[in-house]
């Protein structure tokens, strides 16, 4: 099983000095899709392209893709994207 972790999109909103806010109006984006992207929920590509497009950064600037333990189901095992 695998997911997203998008904790390189917040770590990269503080290194620019942006505020979730500000990024929700410059990508056209609501604070519901942000707050799903926080609780690392399933969001649409066009959301990730929208917030790149703001950031002029890419998918792996944003984002990972974690891979669980198999026999845990944790989330220990990061691999880039």
């Amino acid at each position: 099983m695998q997911r997203a972790n998008y904790n390189k999109l917040f770590k990269l909103l503080i290194d620019k000095g942006i505020r979730k806010g500000e990024l929700c109006k410059a990508a056209g984006i609501s604070s519901a899709t942000l707050t799903k992207l926080s609780k690392r929920e399933n969001v649409n590509t066009d959301v990730l392209i929208k917030i790149c497009g703001a950031l002029d950064c890419d998918f792996a600037d944003i984002m990972e893709i974690e891979k669980a333990n198999q026999e845990t189901e944790d989330y220990p095992i990061k691999l880039k994207a």
